[in-house]
């Protein structure tokens, strides 16, 4: 009876882990081609919140990619390699925020139309990738930062289609730097998140 247990955990473990790697997979494809998608439309629309918004695609399709390599491993490298994404995911908002402020020195008024189909596309993209993950946002220190960037993910896609209302109805910029804070901000507060639970699984 004993043995017939274990045996029914490893196989419940064994169809978890081929469902989760499934998802990772369908996930990195989404988010490598939204990447493609917003920073082409970002680029022509002068738009920072959508190219902030396509390097956190891009930043997500790699952490997918990492995740993937990883999830047959320990526990230990698990907590490693969500450290390493956690350090990405706040390195990724410091970047942001120089970039929103080389904008306010530099930038022109962005293309409201076109941020706000985008955002719309992003938003439909992240959605789906985070109902996919939402039954392992209690897991280990990497599943929860794949979980918190899919969710930061779709909260920053409502904003930059919040930002195109705005920047269509001020004709300024601001709504699109007020974005790109915000979602500086978002990504530095789940690195946070990230790196306390994984160092607290390293130790």
């Amino acid at each position: 009876m004993a043995k017939e247990c274990c045996d029914n955990g490893s196989n419940n473990n064994q169809l978890l882990t081929t469902k989760y790697r499934r998802i990772l997979w369908i996930a990195l494809i989404i988010n490598f081609a939204m990447f493609l998608v917003e920073v082409l439309s970002g680029f022509s629309a002068h738009s920072v919140s959508l190219m902030a918004d396509a390097i956190d695609f891009f930043g997500d399709a790699m952490n997918y990619g990492i995740s993937l390599a990883v999830l047959s491993m320990g526990l230990l490298w698990r907590a490693r390699v969500a450290l390493l994404k956690g350090l990405t995911m706040g390195a990724f908002g410091l970047f942001v925020l120089a970039s929103a402020a080389w904008s306010f020195m530099h930038g022109k008024v962005p293309e409201p139309y076109t941020m706000g189909v985008i955002g719309m596309l992003a938003l439909v993209a992240n959605v789906s990738v985070a109902s996919m993950l939402y039954a392992y946002r209690e897991g280990d220190a990497n599943m929860q930062s794949v979980w918190l960037c899919s969710r930061n993910d779709a909260i920053g896609n409502l904003a930059v289609m919040l930002a195109a209302l705005g920047v269509w109805g001020s004709k300024s910029a601001w709504p699109d730097l007020i974005v790109a804070f915000i979602m500086a901000t978002l990504s530095i507060t789940g690195s946070i998140q990230v790196i306390r639970k994984s160092l607290k699984e390293l130790k």
